[in-house]
């Protein structure tokens, strides 16, 4: 928002800005960040990446120049390096922030706690420090269910209280902690701070989707790449859960669905100082068994599965409330995991990353259009 003083002295004019934003994202690779990109561009924004490829691979941003016509501005670095971020605020105008950067792994954080809490939370006090000496204080944390912990109950919201029961989750809280002080001693900041719950999917192109350095953490991507022969089998970890069909249950939200929850984000944001705090889920629940089954049947692949003890610290179920987001953002869900076509486009995805340097050869090429999937 800007605001006009007339000259003879009138009473101020609110004007909406007309300009297009320029927004810095953080791990702009990786995949939600991906995503997210693709969709700024589409809105009509000007984003700019900032990614170590510690979880992603540069070929993302030929992808994302297949889908949307334009190359978007990649710059390489640590959001843990501060003289990196201030010659990146130097150098581009940055009118918001957000930040997808840091490490997602429960298993991994609860083995190196120190690298997690380097990552995400050093991470983000240096990229908050920097943006407060440039004045950027428009500011979209990509945050987590993990926060929440296991209250006893499945359904959470925003008023659910916040006990992390693994280092991840810890980390998310901590830098949640971390931007309610900063609003509260200066109060011209404009935070959201949106809760993930578990995201799955790809884009509708199938250009771009999960597909993690190494070994995945995420549910999706480890059948996908059961499906493609990369990996063996899956593991599913306990069977005798109280759910339908004993294994696990969680919120499984779209990614796609997820980038639209940013955009409405900033768009409540707008440079006015507030904090908001939403929940981002579809207010359902999917078992283990049950997505294996759809991407079987979506895909025309079996996945073969193996029943293994339950991991510590897993909950049986849990699913958010989204009515929050829906009154403070408009947003909703619009996308099932279950929607004609949603697990072929991760699997054709994960199909054409088997020989990346042979597409992006043919693409620069001309040889591969963009086309829409069915």
């Amino acid at each position: 928002m800007i605001v006009w003083h007339p000259p003879s002295g009138g009473l101020p004019i609110f004007i909406l800005r007309t300009m297009k934003k320029h927004i810095l994202v953080t791990g702009g690779t990786g995949y939600i960040g991906s995503h997210m990109v693709v969709r700024l561009i589409e809105a009509g924004m000007e984003p700019i990446i900032f990614d170590n490829f510690s979880n992603s691979k540069p070929a993302v941003v030929d992808r994302i120049e297949m889908i949307t016509g334009k190359r978007p501005t990649l710059v390489r670095g640590d959001i843990r390096d501060e003289k990196a971020l201030e010659k990146l605020f130097t150098d581009y105008p940055i009118d918001a922030v957000i930040n997808f950067a840091g490490r997602k792994a429960v298993g991994e954080s609860e083995a190196d706690p120190l690298l997690y809490f380097s990552y995400n939370v050093e991470g983000t006090i240096v990229l908050l420090r920097v943006m407060k000496k440039f004045g950027v204080k428009e500011f979209v944390f990509s945050s987590s269910a993990t926060v929440y912990g296991d209250p006893g109950y499945d359904e959470f919201d925003e008023s659910t209280p916040l006990a992390p029961i693994n280092n991840y989750g810890l980390s998310k809280w901590m830098i949640e902690e971390v931007l309610r002080k900063t609003f509260k001693a200066e109060p011209d900041w404009s935070i959201a701070i949106l809760r993930y719950f578990n995201p799955v999917g790809a884009h509708e192109s199938g250009l771009i989707g999960e597909d993690p350095n190494g070994i995945p953490n995420n549910l999706m991507p480890f059948i996908s790449q059961v499906a493609v022969g990369r990996r063996a089998s899956l593991k599913v970890f306990g069977n005798d859960y109280p759910t339908r069909d004993g294994t696990g249950a969680r919120d499984y939200i779209h990614v796609q669905d997820l980038v639209e929850g940013h955009l409405d984000a900033l768009r409540v944001l707008d440079g006015k100082p507030q904090l908001l705090t939403v929940n981002l889920g579809t207010g359902g629940n999917t078992t283990v068994l049950e997505l294996v089954k759809a991407f079987e049947k979506a895909s025309g692949k079996h996945i073969p599965y193996e029943i293994c003890p339950r991991r510590a610290g897993d909950k049986a179920a849990y699913w958010t409330n989204p009515e929050l987001a829906r009154e403070l953002l408009g947003w909703t869900a619009k996308r099932g995991i279950f929607d004609k076509g949603s697990h072929s486009r991760a699997f054709s995805f994960l199909c054409q990353k088997r020989n990346p340097r042979i597409f992006i050869r043919r693409f620069h090429n001309g040889l591969v259009p963009f086309r829409k999937a069915d």
